[in-house]
């Protein structure tokens, strides 16, 4: 599968919701991934600049200004982790670079949790939920009221790789393959800063032998170039997977250098949101019969209770932190 095979879904006016809900399902039934272009009503393309800027801010600070006591030897990156405000308030230490800022830091929040809501919308649609149920808000309600510890901003840089280091770029990566753990994930990037690789089976590529392989996911697919900014690379995470029965798909995924860059690799700047659902949200069964049609693991049938979206998150880190160990 060509990456510029990954659908492309265009939020404009000219296209109904009918039509948007059945073009997520089906890509991220078969992806996992897909590109949101033309969401400006959604998150302007200022708010996107503007949080860019205060990255870049952060990342620029004094190596003393960093806390060194929680650093250490992993991805070739830097991350901050910033929660959802209260009042319009954070509601944890931020960098001195942030101050005077958290206005535009919570706005640009909100702005992701609007998209987010819609998205989620559109899969209800798509699944077809059970009108009596909650039909389209079923998803979104559920993901409606945050707290700090729900869905999280992330802010990302990945420096530059200095010449004559010992970089191996079949070993070492900006960041190591991974599934993310939420409902899902949107990831803003920057023109000419590629680096997100996805693993696909090759069985969606009739030219491969069946197997899985990487692909590198351009900036700008084919027929965005002129977009006025890069669109949006939204991803299935671990949880809406779970909770969907595998409808929809969490796939795999990493950041490297891309090889015509090795030599003179440049820094990469990314934004992420994480979006969860609230805490104490049961993960029941979904009420729409194509999730049903798809058989649930056999440790969930036989589970007296469904598990709540913290639990769920929590195994996933035990489960991730028991590999590095």
């Amino acid at each position: 599968m060509p990456p510029d095979k990954i659908p492309v879904i265009d939020l404009s006016r000219g296209t109904t919701d009918f039509q948007l809900a059945k073009q997520l399902v089906d890509s991220a039934s078969s992806y996992g991934f897909v590109y949101i272009r033309n969401f400006q009503e959604f998150i302007p393309a200022d708010a996107i600049e503007k949080l860019f800027e205060l990255n870049r801010g952060w990342t620029s600070m004094h190596a003393e200004t960093l806390d060194s006591k929680s650093q250490r030897t992993g991805d070739f990156k830097e991350a901050l982790n910033i929660g959802h405000f209260i009042d319009g308030k954070p509601q944890q230490p931020i960098p001195n670079a942030f101050l005077g800022h958290e206005k535009d830091i919570n706005q640009f929040q909100i702005f992701c949790q609007r998209l987010t809501l819609k998205l989620l919308t559109l899969f209800a649609q798509g699944l077809d939920i059970d009108e009596e149920a909650g039909g389209s808000d079923w998803f979104a309600s559920r993901h409606r009221e945050t707290s700090p510890k729900d869905s999280i901003l992330r802010l990302l840089h990945y420096p530059p790789i200095a010449p004559g280091s010992d970089y191996q770029p079949n070993v070492d990566f900006r960041a190591g393959a991974h599934t993310d753990y939420g409902s899902l994930t949107l990831l803003f990037q920057k023109p000419g800063q590629p680096g997100l690789e996805i693993l696909l089976p090759s069985h969606l590529d009739s030219n491969k032998e069946p197997k899985s392989s990487w692909y590198l996911l351009p900036i700008y697919p084919s027929g965005t170039e002129l977009d006025p900014c890069p669109p949006i690379v939204m991803n299935i995470g671990d949880l809406l997977s779970f909770w969907t029965n595998g409808v929809l798909k969490s796939t795999v995924h990493r950041v490297i250098v891309p090889q015509s860059d090795t030599d003179n690799a440049q820094t990469r700047y990314s934004m992420a949101y994480f979006a969860h659902p609230i805490g104490s949200t049961f993960l029941e069964a979904v009420p729409s019969q194509i999730v049903r049609a798809r058989k649930a693991r056999p440790s969930e049938t036989n589970r007296q209770k469904p598990i709540t979206a913290s639990e769920h998150l929590m195994s996933r880190l035990r489960a991730t932190y028991r590999e590095m160990d």
